[in-house]
């Protein structure tokens, strides 16, 4: 099978810390490595998003699955919550609610400026491509 990706990528803004921050968590979800995060910016970034406008690729997250498939904003909701350990229910309601997911995505990226200074600047400071250090004490 010739697939785009070997596991779904999100794709985020490297320059906005609520972004990093948001995928940090992700992937912190992400206990089986389902997915991987790499910014727009990156050179692999802009390989990945070639079919969408250079425009609009800042304007919101993206999502490659391993098909090749590409979803944007809203839309790329439901692909992320598939890969997570017990979020099906979730990618169901929000693949069937995709006006309500696309509006709740574009309020939080409307106002991730104000929500990462809720998350503060350790927070935001997080870099999701950078490898997970185990919990002290674990092997």
């Amino acid at each position: 099978m010739n697939r785009a990706v070997e596991r779904t990528v999100v794709l985020y803004d490297e320059d906005c810390g609520f972004c990093r921050w948001s995928v940090d968590r992700v992937l912190h979800w992400d206990r089986h490595g389902r997915i991987r995060a790499t910014s727009i910016q990156s050179e692999e970034g802009q390989r990945l998003l070639a079919a969408v406008p250079t425009e609009a690729r800042l304007r919101s997250m993206h999502v490659v699955e391993s098909t090749g498939a590409v979803s944007s904003a809203g839309a790329a909701v439901p692909p992320v919550l598939r890969g997570l350990p017990f979020a099906a229910p979730l990618a169901w309601v929000a693949e069937r609610a995709p006006g309500v997911t696309d509006r709740l995505y574009r309020l939080a990226a409307d106002h991730r400026a104000w929500l990462g200074s809720i998350v503060g600047t350790a927070g935001c400071a997080v870099d999701p491509q950078q490898p997970r250090r185990s919990p002290a004490g674990s092997s």
